[in-house]
């Protein structure tokens, strides 16, 4: 097996030639490509569970409190829906931020741990949802091998998926191993929290009670709320409102509703509260932040 560095300047000219043509990429279906040439303002967007890897650049994502930076040599790997900000750090002309984003399935993972017969880990009291780690060469050459079937998209539907699976085993027995293994695992705490967001991403702009999102997570109200906090960095009223205001952005992008109107359809009854809120949430006011917002880039890739 080549080097680490020799694997890394290999799928730094892959990403550079694809993401930069102009032709079609071919078809990875879990893969996208990240190439920017200049540092960018913070983008709020719902994450999904997926493996982030940068061999260009930096990057910087944000979590409630928690701040996570990651350059060439790390990834990223975050296991739920989490409201993310995503901001380009280093990126240039000359030195493009070039990396990959792979989501990371759920029944990938449980289909892993079943053949293997692999002991389920012991609970720890970290039960984080997110995290930056080394990439080992383990890691790091099917990941290249997996971008090397963009040279030759005949080859895709063959043997894309059993270089995911070989990504998905390495990511099991890595150092997040413990974390990745919660994701495949049908009552892990995460993905019970897991559960309980796909609901308040589903029913947002209702009124949400915290015994039933405890119901549908499958636990006691009190320790949803810790397991909740602990996976999420965010109490459940805190996610919600996120994603009711990163919705709420959307509509105003998207289109010519006003701004009582957007508030109203994302659950707000008052104008007033939505503008205060949607404000102290993105530093500006609704109206404006839409038109400033549709006057730049779209929401960035992973």
């Amino acid at each position: 097996m080549r080097n680490n560095t020799q694997l890394s300047d290999e799928l730094r000219a892959l990403i550079l030639r694809h993401a930069a043509s102009h032709m079609a990429l071919p078809v990875l279906p879990n893969v996208v490509l990240s190439f920017y040439t200049a540092p960018t303002q913070p983008v709020l967007y719902m994450s999904e569970p997926a493996l982030a890897v940068l061999v260009q650049g930096t990057k910087q994502v944000i979590l409630g409190e928690q701040v996570f930076q990651y350059a060439p040599g790390q990834y990223l790997i975050y296991l739920v829906d989490l409201p993310l900000s995503s901001t380009v750090i280093q990126a240039s002309d000359e030195e493009p931020l070039l990396g990959l984003g792979l989501a990371l399935k759920p029944e990938a993972i449980a289909a892993l741990l079943l053949e293997t017969s692999s002991a389920p880990p012991k609970k720890s009291a970290d039960m984080r949802a997110i995290a930056v780690s080394d990439l080992s060469n383990d890691l790091l050459d099917p990941i290249v091998r997996l971008m090397r079937l963009l040279d030759r998209p005949s080859d895709i539907p063959v043997l894309a998926p059993s270089i995911e699976r070989e990504i998905l085993w390495r990511l099991i027995n890595g150092e997040q191993g413990a974390m990745v293994r919660q994701l495949g695992l049908a009552e892990s705490h995460t993905v019970q929290i897991a559960r309980a967001i796909k609901w308040i991403r589903n029913h947002y702009a209702e009124a949400i009670r915290i015994e039933e999102l405890a119901r549908v997570a499958g636990m006691s109200v009190t320790s949803f709320h810790r397991h909740f906090l602990a996976v999420t960095s965010l109490s459940p009223i805190k996610f919600k409102k996120q994603v009711r205001l990163q919705m709420a952005r959307s509509l105003l992008v998207s289109s010519q509703r006003g701004v009582a109107d957007v508030g109203f359809a994302v659950g707000y009854g008052s104008p007033s509260q939505f503008s205060r809120e949607y404000r102290r949430f993105f530093g500006r006011p609704p109206r404006e932040d839409g038109e400033l917002f549709r006057a730049n880039e779209g929401p960035a890739n992973q």
